[in-house]
């Protein structure tokens, strides 16, 4: 075990040479502000216009914007390179986040409040899904293994569960200390400092833009996106779905038994075990498969989904959290994982931002149903559209079969001026 132990330190600190100590700590704080937004969102609105419904109608319409603008902000990355994009993103997100805070503190009539949502949302830089892609291609340029690959995408995956423990602290923390916008303010200030940073990154080069075709020359044609890709996009969705029923059922659970003070401790402690167990995949051996992977994972958490819908007190309600956040990072490690492998080099980014996409509009979409539901017929309702989500998830996952080989990751030129096939 501390050989094994010994090991995944080492994958790590190769990770860490290839990307450098400082981009992970940008990436990471640059991507808190979707967090910030995402859960922040109901509450700034409840708090400001006095209705629950508005903020759920606002907030899924923010959602919305990034999971349609998602795709289109990896494609541009794929073809003009991140460092363009993601500055000039980073920038209109931080003004967009500022009009959406003023919009919300002016009043401004629910019409107004859903357009300044989707513009906040749609302007999302999608640091995250691109900080995947820069990490893969560093990597597999010094000539990495599949498990340093892995290692990457269990590393991404735990600072994106990071983010969401620690977002929905900072929107608590400035609710208890005054108003929810103040924490608006700081996820503005983040997204144009940290964005920025990331962008001006020496590593942004590390995925070069495609090559376009001389004037005379015919445009090559995009080329297409495997059925694999597809198939593991449903199964995010899915996924997203999971994790949203998970969320309307902990908010209507707590607000059941007079706690709702505790729905961010138990996101919390959801989130923390979760991030542990993203950070141990980097350990699993690359015998076992991907498509195999995928499969455990997915039944796991159907499994284990089934302990929350038959919680009815607090303690049990942490036990069963803390259980189900084991097996949530490794079903998204291995789905990013599955689509590192099956795109195209040149549409990685395209790839990554559509599957982190895909799973964020399973989970704002179930938020607004399943929210509904719990109202209706209470936590178990809620938490019942997750396991049925996870158990389909598990179907999608036997369908799919991981790609023999990787695919072409487009990375920065050689010292010998070639691209290299990995």
């Amino acid at each position: 075990m501390a050989q094994a132990a010994g090991g995944t330190s080492a994958t790590y600190r190769e990770v860490l040479g290839a990307t450098g100590t400082l981009l992970p700590v940008i990436s990471f704080f640059g991507r808190l502000p979707v967090a910030v937004i995402q859960f922040g969102s109901v509450l700034l609105i409840t708090r400001t216009s006095g209705s629950l419904a508005t903020g759920g109608t606002v907030a899924c319409a923010l959602a919305l914007g990034q999971v349609a603008m998602g795709p289109v902000v990896g494609r541009l990355a794929d073809r003009r390179g991140q460092r363009s994009v993601v500055l000039c993103c980073s920038l209109l997100n931080a003004l967009a986040i500022a009009c959406y805070t003023l919009g919300a503190l002016a009043g401004l009539p629910t019409p107004l409040l859903v357009a300044l949502g989707v513009f906040a949302g749609a302007t999302v830089p999608g640091i995250g899904p691109l900080a995947r892609a820069r990490g893969v291609a560093l990597v597999r340029r010094g000539g990495a293994d599949e498990r340093v690959v892995n290692t990457v995408l269990s590393l991404e995956s735990t600072m994106d569960e990071l983010s969401f423990v620690l977002g929905p602290a900072l929107i608590g923390v400035a609710a208890f200390v005054g108003h929810p916008a103040y924490a608006f303010g700081a996820a503005a200030l983040l997204v144009a400092g940290c964005g920025t940073a990331f962008a001006l990154h020496p590593t942004a080069t590390a995925v070069r833009p495609a090559t376009a075709p001389a004037p005379k020359e015919p445009r090559a044609r995009c080329p297409r996106m495997p059925r694999e890709v597809r198939l593991v996009r449903l199964g995010l969705v899915l996924l997203g779905v999971l994790l949203g029923g998970c969320g309307a059922g902990i908010t209507a659970l707590t607000q059941k038994l007079g706690q709702e003070d505790q729905a961010g401790l138990v996101y919390a402690a959801m989130g923390v075990m979760s991030a542990a167990a993203g950070l141990s995949m980097a350990a699993v051996p690359e015998r076992f498969g991907l498509a195999l992977r995928w499969r455990v994972a997915t039944a796991a958490a159907a499994l284990l989904s089934l302990l929350l819908i038959g919680t009815q007190s607090m303690p049990g309600l942490y036990v069963a959290v803390t259980v189900f956040g084991a097996v949530f990072a490794p079903n998204l490690v291995t789905g990013f994982g599955l689509t590192e492998r099956a795109v195209p080099g040149e549409r990685l980014a395209e790839g990554m931002t559509f599957a982190a996409s895909a799973f964020v509009g399973g989970q704002a979409v179930t938020l607004a149903v399943a929210g509904r539901l719990a109202e209706s017929h209470g936590p178990a309702a809620a938490f019942t559209v997750g396991s049925v989500a996870a158990a389909l998830a598990f179907g999608v996952a036997l369908l799919v079969k991981a790609p023999a080989a990787p695919g072409v990751t487009p990375v920065a030129a050689t010292p010998s001026g070639s691209g290299r096939r990995v």
